[in-house]
């Protein structure tokens, strides 16, 4: 499902899901510069978002969960190497469930960090959008 997203498609992401937590690296390429040389905040969110949002969902075995609210820190700028996203479950409750990320360079720095808040939707998950 998520690397047949066409919002996916662009970064040659690789990802892995595991219950309540899920891992999402990508290439540092130049296309997601900004004019400083360095990795846009929007490729941090996307990854920390994704992380978050897969954990969240490796949980819901009958429908999308939603972002409702995502906060990020940024911590250094990334350049070069990998981008890699962990994210985790911290909190579940039948109205809302809670996620965390943290994004690490290629030397295991920490980059970026999040959290969000992610409601169950009313769209069933269903095989043939590529989730089983």
């Amino acid at each position: 499902m998520y690397l047949s997203s066409p919002t996916s498609e662009d970064y040659d992401a690789d990802i892995s899901i595991s219950e309540g937590e899920a891992t999402v690296t990508v290439p540092v390429q130049e296309k997601q510069f900004h004019a400083a040389g360095g990795v846009h905040g929007s490729v941090y969110f996307k990854l920390l978002d994704d992380a978050a949002f897969f954990a969240v969902n490796s949980l819901i075995e009958d429908v999308f969960v939603l972002t409702t609210n995502f906060n990020i820190h940024l911590t250094r700028p990334v350049s070069e190497g990998e981008i890699r996203a962990e994210g985790r479950v911290v909190n579940e409750n039948p109205r809302q469930l809670i996620g965390e990320a943290v994004a690490y360079d290629d030397d295991g720095n920490q980059v970026a960090r999040g959290s969000g808040t992610f409601a169950k939707s009313n769209s069933e998950l269903r095989p043939e959008i590529g989730y089983e």
